[in-house]
């Protein structure tokens, strides 16, 4: 029983050292105006998600190498109040936690969880600062690139060490593998965004629903048109919207014949006809909003989804095709 409240007691310590790894990047991004929206902890560590990545590499590089510096930090200190207690500081004597062990192994697993966070792969601080290294002499786009190959040839170096060692590497491979694309494709399209803006691309045809309409009706408007999502107004005022699936869930609860009000999903976005088209992509992909209501001079002027942001993408890809 004293084992395993020990082994409770390192953990809650663990994800602690995670937490503060996590504050040290909100605190760095802080420093230039960078909002952090939560710290999200997961079985395999621990996400700050920041409003924005800073876009100049020096910051970049700073805000990447908080993180794993607090880390490394945790360990100086362990150390010095191992040092001061006269606990043992002998490596060998590792083999599970103990009262004796416990400042030791928390050093040591810190320590491990800089180095793997420095790895030089997306999602990882050290593809960002790989990143940040590569644009004080790149493009960002290029930096970019660049850094996700260096990390997807990490990611299946991992994943053919892992059918010979362990499966958990094939998993953070796979894990890396798609993070070093997703983080490729997201600056490649903010890229192609910048210098536009939300009026661009911008749907003027908006499909509504009112909040006293039946699902019913909705199931209707749905199968009778191309339209996934719909904006739902009470009156002339935006109140909510509803996608496809949320259409469907409705229909097994509360039923076909219940309001629209009890079914839509009143987490409303909203944006700027004049602000900058990359911003739309950003608040769509971080909020997952089905719709992002488009305003102008305080009226409601449209509305824009991903399908639409990733259709005007296309266009102008293929534009510039010579």
């Amino acid at each position: 029983m004293k084992q395993v409240t020990l082994s409770v007691l390192f953990i809650l310590s663990l994800f602690v050292c995670v937490i503060l790894h996590e504050f040290g990047h909100a605190l760095a991004a802080s420093r230039y105006h960078i909002h952090t929206k939560d710290i999200t902890l997961y079985p395999i560590g621990g996400v700050a998600r920041l409003e924005k990545m800073p876009e100049k590499p020096m910051q970049e590089l700073i805000v990447a190498l908080a993180g794993p510096a607090v880390n490394f930090l945790i360990v100086v200190l362990l150390f010095i109040l191992l040092r001061l207690t006269k606990l043992p500081a002998d490596f060998s004597i590792i083999t599970h936690v103990t009262p004796e062990n416990f400042l030791l192994n928390l050093a040591i697993v810190n320590g491990w969880l800089a180095v793997f966070n420095l790895i030089p792969a997306f999602p990882m601080d050290g593809g960002r600062v790989l990143r940040a290294l590569l644009s004080l002499r790149l493009n960002r786009v290029t930096a970019t690139k660049i850094a996700a190959i260096v990390g997807q040839t990490i990611a299946i170096i991992f994943i053919f060490l892992g059918f010979f060692n362990s499966p958990f590497l094939i998993f953070i491979g796979l894990f890396v593998f798609l993070g070093a694309m997703a983080e490729a494709e997201m600056v490649k399209s903010e890229s192609v965004l910048k210098g536009r803006t939300a009026e661009d691309f911008v749907m003027k045809q908006i499909p509504v629903l009112q909040t006293t309409d039946t699902i019913s009706k909705a199931v209707e408007a749905l199968l009778n048109g191309q339209c996934k999502n719909f904006l739902v107004l009470d009156g002339n005022a935006p109140a909510g919207t509803l996608n496809r699936d949320g259409i469907i869930r409705a229909l097994q609860q509360p039923g076909a014949e219940a309001s629209l009000y009890s079914a839509m999903d009143k987490n409303l976005g909203y944006i700027e006809a004049a602000e900058p088209a990359e911003k739309a992509f950003v608040l769509m992909q971080q909020y997952k909003y089905p719709l992002l209501i488009v305003t102008k001079n305080n009226q409601l002027f449209g509305v824009i989804d991903m399908e639409n942001i990733l259709e005007y993408i296309m266009v102008i890809n293929a534009s510039a095709v010579k």
